[in-house]
């Protein structure tokens, strides 16, 4: 099982850019650019991920990416996740970037895009591993501020694939952001947004009515309501799910009792990623280690996983065809049916 998942094609359709700060880079980029952190060593870091809620983590995080000032910063910390990606054998990235985090620091939005974007550049030519880049909004900042960073993103909306939102679901509902996700569409931008986490299946439907997305980024609470269930199996609505993300986050007690293989067998398109992989111990082949060794999936199934992945992504159907191609002959090597 462990070289079949070495070797399956994978596509990462739900990861924060900043989630991959790695305390090693941390550490660098604080000595580097003269930012004092409040632990001492790597050790001190690591020992506080140790997260109760989804604000818990958020709190760390955004202490975390206060190292991230120049452009330079924003390659190396892209770099860095993508060489893990080329280790994972992950093929294709739809990563988040959170512009609000900077750009209230006095970090310049360009200097942000520029340094994520000439890294995706160069690991595309690299490592072969195509990608999209989605601008998200931080709900619990307010509305207007969300359009505030739409007017500084329009220089570069021709660099950005499309639109998210996230960051601590209580108390902020999709239906919060609805204008200016309405805009966002008008100007032609796909939009995902993160719901049903820890937030109720409501938000689920909140992002699906109001938001009109293309994505449901979680949306593991969706099985609170057996109206939502059908809905999402009958459409196939994607949601990205991250199985090691929710257990560190007490979504769930411990990877056995996660709901992510019964949403498969029931015909939902969900997919699997590591969200903020840094903090929450694993990468994408970590997540579907954990599906298989904790929560018994069968080959079969990852299969699947990763076929829904491309189904779900933002590639062109002529890459969506190869991709699904590529996944059926390794599948086939292994003896694995797929139907």
């Amino acid at each position: 099982m462990d070289n079949f998942i070495a070797g399956l094609p994978k596509l990462e359709l739900h990861l924060h850019i900043e989630g991959s700060l790695e305390p090693e880079l941390m550490f660098a980029l604080g000595q580097r650019n003269g930012v004092a952190l409040p632990w001492p060593d790597v050790a001190s870091v690591r020992a506080a991920y140790e997260f109760d809620c989804l604000q818990s983590f958020l709190d760390l995080y955004y202490l975390g990416a206060s190292v991230l000032i120049t452009e330079q910063d924003f390659f190396d910390l892209t770099w860095a996740y993508l060489e893990r990606c080329a280790a994972d054998k992950v093929v294709h990235v739809e990563i988040f970037f959170d512009p609000q985090t900077h750009t209230a620091r006095g970090v310049p939005f360009a200097t942000v895009l520029g340094g994520i974007e000439r890294a995706l550049q160069t690991g595309e030519k690299a490592f072969g591993i195509s990608w999209r880049l989605i601008m998200s909004f931080l709900r619990h900042l307010s509305e207007e501020d969300a359009f505030a960073t739409l007017a500084q993103a329009t220089p570069f909306l021709s660099r950005i694939h499309g639109i998210g939102l996230d960051s601590g679901e209580r108390g902020n509902p999709p239906s919060k952001f609805a204008r200016v996700f309405a805009r966002c569409r008008e100007l032609g931008l796909p939009v995902v947004a993160h719901a049903g986490e820890e937030g109720p299946a409501d938000y689920i439907w909140q992002a699906i009515r109001e938001l009109e997305v293309r994505r449901i980024d979680h949306g593991v609470r969706c099985v609170d309501d057996p109206d939502l269930l059908r809905y999402l199996a009958d459409t196939r609505l994607p949601l990205t799910v991250c199985p090691l993300s929710n257990t560190r986050l007490k979504v769930f007690d411990k990877m056995a009792h996660h709901n992510v293989l019964a949403l498969l067998e029931q015909g939902l398109c969900v997919t699997i990623n590591s969200d903020d992989p840094a903090y929450f111990g694993g990468y994408i082949n970590a997540n579907f280690h954990a599906l298989a060794h904790e929560l018994g999936a069968s080959m079969n199934q990852l299969c699947r996983l990763s076929l829904n992945a491309v189904e779900a992504s933002w590639l062109s159907l002529a890459d969506k065809a190869r991709l699904t191609r590529e996944i059926r002959s390794y599948a086939a090597c292994y003896g694995v049916s797929l139907h």
